[in-house]
């Protein structure tokens, strides 16, 4: 018999990454969607559930409902990263008009409402942007940390960053909700930069993607291509890391991502580090902690897997 799919909830902020990830949540028979969240972070939350609800439309996405959530971080004002994504949140992609229908609820009541519907262990978290939307799910409503299987996020680093020195975007976006995230007591497997910048989309992955002519396959090209662009006017990258679509890719296949425990707190107080996750992994700390971080990637397999999904989409 086929494994059982698991069951998630995808929370992000689209995002030209964040696009990819709803694809390949979408078209994985590994991945149950129940629902996707949006969040203020790489643009404002209009425009990221805007853009949420236009992937949503050239997937067919229908029956899974897409619900806004919180438009800002707890503490501080949003900064959006339009340097990045473009004041669209996916610039450099052609989106059809939205026939996918936001849901009325708001994300946060909708994530307490599906994981205390559903039985314990069987629903997966996989936050891609800022984590408001969960850190306001466990204040809300305490008990859903029994009962969530595992929260897999993208963000954070171990002593790298990109929004500063030392803390990756999304943390730095809202630390306050991501000191609330990792204090639980459920297991986080941790995405961070050190793992994602091992993902990056080479000419070559665009070449396969180009040859996918389907809409899911145009869609992810642009995504990427649109990406590199700013990758490499912003950050001198060669080529674009696909940060988000490798916390689906892990939860799709544990297999393509090597991890190890490791206690990690968010500095909320540094002048120069507020934002940075402090990941201890030394072999006596006091307090091992319940995080998995995210340590190396098999390119190859996960490269095979998002073109795979990708194709499967139409």
């Amino acid at each position: 018999m086929a494994p059982m799919a698991r069951r998630i909830i995808l929370d992000c902020d689209p995002g030209h990454d964040d696009a990819v990830a709803l694809v390949l949540a979408h078209g994985s028979p590994a991945l149950d969607l129940l629902a996707v969240t949006t969040v203020g972070g790489n643009q404002t939350l209009d425009k990221v559930t805007h853009n949420a609800l236009s992937v949503a439309t050239v997937l067919g996405l229908n029956g899974v409902p897409v619900a806004a959530g919180c438009d800002r971080p707890l503490v501080q004002p949003l900064r959006t990263a339009e340097h990045v994504h473009g004041s669209s949140g996916l610039d450099g992609v052609d989106l059809p008009p939205a026939s996918v229908q936001p849901d009325p609820r708001h994300a946060v009541d909708l994530i307490v409402e599906l994981v205390m519907s559903h039985d314990p262990g069987t629903i997966t978290l996989i936050p891609t942007g800022p984590l408001t939307n969960i850190a306001m799910a466990v204040r809300r409503e305490p008990r859903i940390v029994g009962r969530v299987a595992e929260v897999v996020l993208m963000g954070g680093g171990r002593a790298t960053g990109n929004a500063t020195a030392v803390a990756e975007f999304n943390i730095w976006t809202d630390p306050e909700a991501a000191h609330i995230v990792f204090g639980e007591s459920w297991r986080v497997v941790m995405i961070g930069l050190d793992l994602t910048h091992q993902a990056l989309a080479t000419p070559e992955v665009l070449t396969r993607l180009a040859a996918i002519e389907t809409g899911s396959g145009r869609l992810v090209e642009q995504a990427l291509t649109a990406l590199g662009r700013a990758y490499r006017a912003n950050r001198g990258f060669p080529h674009p890391p696909v940060h988000d679509a490798c916390a689906v890719g892990y939860v799709i296949d544990p297999g393509l991502v090597t991890t190890r425990r490791a206690r990690v707190e968010v500095e909320l107080t540094g002048r120069h580090t507020r934002g940075m996750t402090v990941v201890d992994t030394r072999p006596d700390a006091p307090n091992p902690g319940t995080t998995l971080v995210a340590t190396q990637l098999d390119r190859q397999r996960f490269w095979d897997v998002v073109i795979e999904t990708v194709r499967r989409c139409g």
